[in-house]
């Protein structure tokens, strides 16, 4: 498999996406604005975000 595709899907994947803390729901926004505090869930209104975390394999 050719690295670009690798690399494209991972980029789909974990980039600019956020996970909420409170409701485990999926929300992709810009980085700077959830920092701010500008984005919040859709689900439950919560501000609290975190960094979609990546899979490890073993």
């Amino acid at each position: 498999m050719p690295k670009t595709k690798v690399e494209a899907v991972t980029k789909r994947l974990y980039e600019r996406v956020f996970v909420c803390m409170k409701c485990n729901a999926k929300i992709r926004a810009d980085a700077r604005k959830v920092k701010l505090g500008k984005v919040k869930c859709r689900r439950c209104y919560s501000k609290q975000l975190r960094p979609k975390s990546k899979e490890r394999k073993i």
